[in-house]
């Protein structure tokens, strides 16, 4: 997905959030978890990195490559691997997310 679809897709889930009150929330966060943590792995990578600069302007690496994605694959886990792994990750979320909406 480029930018663009990204962006409507976003905005679309921010304006769901908006209209729907603050119950929605909870919800919301859990069906967009995954993504999250492919988007807050890089903010963290990148941070860590800054922190931990020496001298040398050389810092450490939390992640082996970021996004978490890339970070797998380094780990020797292939491709099918990973998307497997997100669609049950992202499946049990959305389970939450009904659970959630439904309870809270």
């Amino acid at each position: 997905m480029g930018d663009t679809g990204s962006l409507a897709l976003g905005g679309s889930i921010a304006s769901v959030a908006v209209v729907a009150g603050p119950s929605t929330l909870l919800p919301l966060f859990l069906c967009t978890a995954v993504f999250a943590m492919e988007a807050l792995s890089v903010v963290v990578q990148v941070g860590y990195y800054k922190a931990t600069k020496d001298n040398s302007g050389k810092g450490k690496r939390l992640l082996r490559m970021a996004p978490l994605h890339h970070h797998f694959e380094l780990g020797g886990w292939s491709e099918v691997k990973i998307v497997k792994v997100a669609y049950i990750l992202n499946a049990a979320f959305s389970l939450l997310a009904i659970i959630a909406a439904r309870y809270v």
